[in-house]
């Protein structure tokens, strides 16, 4: 007896493939829709300081409610300090933690350490603003500021650098935890882009007598740049937008005396968080919401800058070959 052929599935038809189109679209606009609206919402609602202040809204130090005078240079610096000392310190921290998960470490190793540092992704920021106030402040002021502070005294210039009261909370203080925040996603971010790498290229550079280090760097990194640069910028937006952990150990002080690394200052962030609850509506409240447009601004171009440098390292690339 002649068993009749398997039944083939049925191809979904044209009306199937529109609808799906139609929703991909939808799901395209929908997100360009939610960007300019928060863009026209901010707008909007900052335009009282806007058109009072302009340009010189983000050049002034002064911040006084009472007298309703407002600039932002303050916070955007503490923004700004605060989110590079993060990347100066977490960036490198990641490449070794990443390059140690998928080139040296051991097999037993790799799994529970790898699992470790995706753990502190979940810690809640608002527990690592407690442990910075109450365990990392007093540790930080009397075995590092206390010791800095005593051997730069009367240098010039370098002095002034460390200068501020031995009390462990200000600007590096709120940078090293916003480090240590972002640490567990940039370096998750650069192991998985490492380990996308292709084994067979890696196997020829130490058949040709690379050393490990070579290999990172003369195959895996130019490989893996645009995930590599992707994992940097996404830790970078948690410390631009991190609120909690900031606002327990920054100081929150609304003045500008010293560019001092242990100065206490205050960040875009930690103002919204302190103050939007209490602001009255008029000029404060606008001028919060100014911050918040700089903010975004801010964001913005970062992200640029980011496609920019991709862009840049492509077209090297193709004037090599």
């Amino acid at each position: 007896m002649i068993k009749p052929p398997p039944m083939k599935r049925a191809r979904s038809g044209p009306l199937a493939d529109r609808m799906f189109g139609w929703a991909a679209k939808a799901s395209a606009l929908v997100t360009l829709v939610l960007l300019v609206s928060i863009l026209v919402t901010l707008t909007m609602s900052a335009w009282p300081a806007i058109s009072k202040y302009g340009l010189s809204f983000l050049t002034s130090t002064t911040w006084d409610p009472v007298q309703e005078d407002f600039g932002g240079l303050v916070m955007i610096y503490g923004t700004l300090a605060t989110s590079l000392i993060a990347l100066l310190i977490a960036v490198p921290v990641s490449f070794g933690i990443a390059l140690f998960l998928t080139e040296l470490s051991p097999a037993w190793l790799k799994r529970p350490l790898g699992t470790a540092i995706e753990l502190l992704a979940a810690v809640p920021s608002i527990v690592y603003g407690m442990w910075g106030l109450l365990v990392f402040g007093p540790v930080l002021a009397t075995y590092v500021q206390q010791p800095i502070q005593a051997w730069t005294a009367g240098v010039p210039y370098v002095g002034a650098f460390f200068s501020g009261p031995p009390v462990g909370i200000g600007i590096l203080s709120a940078g090293i935890i916003l480090a240590i925040m972002i640490i567990p996603f940039i370096a998750s971010v650069m192991r998985d882009v490492f380990e996308v790498t292709p084994p067979m290229l890696k196997e020829s550079a130490y058949g040709l007598g690379a050393t490990t280090w070579e290999v990172v760097s003369k195959v895996v990194l130019p490989y893996t740049k645009t995930g590599v640069i992707g994992g940097i910028m996404l830790g970078l937006g948690r410390a631009i937008g991190e609120t909690m952990a900031v606002t327990f150990v920054i100081g929150n002080f609304n003045q500008l005396d010293s560019l001092s690394l242990f100065q206490a200052a205050n960040s875009i962030t930690s103002a919204l968080a302190n103050e939007f609850a209490e602001a009255g509506e008029g000029l404060h409240q606008a001028s919060l919401m100014y911050l918040g447009l700089v903010l975004f601004f801010i964001t913005f171009v970062i992200l640029s800058l980011s496609k920019l440098l991709l862009a840049q390292l492509r077209k090297s690339e193709g004037a090599k070959s």
